[in-house]
């Protein structure tokens, strides 16, 4: 079972970074591929996922809970290491704390989590990317919003700003609508569940030739000890954190493996997104390209241990 999963996902993450090294596939194109992914592919898998199941099925109130904590913790966590000890201005530390935070839940979650679970695969990846987006994304933006404020800049309209954005992303719109029908007992018609299960279908293989290829740019120019803080929190402590309240929330077993192995993977690509746009991109791209190799590892490590869980 081990290999079946580890053999595709190996395979077409080197196919999709020989296509990058080659030339065989232009940047642009990959750059196509993602948004692809992002705002059409992974937004149709989670739609039709949750649109056929039940509320029993979907919504996992501990497993929400236990996440939210940990990821608000390690937030916390590295936002303060990096005030405290590495001096960093509020704008600053509010971006980097995403890295040690969150994690790469729509690329490589989707890949490895519907190879290992199938469509089931949407609930947990939906319940994440809310707690991501709605907790930690909107906590970064309004603190780094603010930090580049002079003055007595009221913080409500940064606040509004941001969760409008948020509402506006095609995951989050997909995820609401998915539980709409849940909730009001709606079911889609068959020719549209087909059409979201065909185009749904491709997220997982695009998401990991895109990973691939993303691959082939990132090189480590400067390595510190503020790369190797925020790598150990996200790669070491993020995971083992989740596993102990997924445990003390006394959830069951592939809940517990399933969450501890999201928490498990690398930063995620919006971590150097956000970097770039506030400017702090020379600082965070070391540690976001440590945790892509460190995350690899520690999640396939993880994997090994699917047979004592799943």
């Amino acid at each position: 079972m081990l290999l079946s999963i580890l053999f595709p996902i190996c395979a077409i993450v080197l196919l999709g970074f020989l296509a990058a090294r080659t030339g065989f596939i232009q940047p642009s194109l990959i750059t196509g591929m993602s948004q692809f992914v992002i705002k059409v592919a992974l937004p149709a898998f989670l739609l039709q996922a949750l649109a056929s199941k039940n509320l029993s099925e979907i919504w996992h109130p501990r497993y929400f809970m236990a996440y939210a904590l940990g990821s608000l913790l390690l937030y916390a966590l590295a936002f303060f290491i990096c005030r405290r000890y590495f001096k960093s201005n509020l704008t600053e530390a509010s971006v980097l704390a995403v890295g040690a935070s969150m994690s790469n839940t729509g690329f490589i979650g989707t890949a490895v989590l519907t190879l290992l679970i199938g469509s089931h695969a949407a609930v947990y990846l939906s319940l994440t990317l809310i707690i991501e987006n709605l907790l930690i994304v909107t906590l970064m933006m309004v603190l780094a919003e603010r930090g580049l404020q002079t003055g007595s800049a009221q913080t409500s309209p940064i606040l509004r700003d941001t969760l409008v954005r948020i509402i506006k992303n095609p995951l989050i719109l997909a995820i609401v609508l998915g539980m709409a029908c849940v909730l009001l007992d709606v079911q889609l018609p068959k020719v549209l569940a087909h059409t979201l299960t065909i185009l749904g279908q491709t997220a997982s293989p695009l998401a990991l030739f895109v990973i691939g290829a993303s691959l082939m740019g990132m090189t480590v120019k400067s390595v510190n000890t503020h790369s190797w803080v925020l790598v150990l929190i996200k790669g070491l402590l993020m995971p083992a954190v989740i596993f102990i309240l997924l445990w003390s929330f006394g959830v069951n077993n592939e809940t517990l493996y399933v969450g501890t192995l999201i928490a498990a993977l690398p930063m995620p690509i919006a971590f150097g997104i956000f970097a770039q746009h506030y400017g702090v991109h020379g600082k965070a791209l070391a540690p976001l390209v440590m945790s892509t190799v460190f995350g690899f590892v520690v999640t396939a490590i993880w994997l090994m241990q699917s047979v004592h869980y799943l």
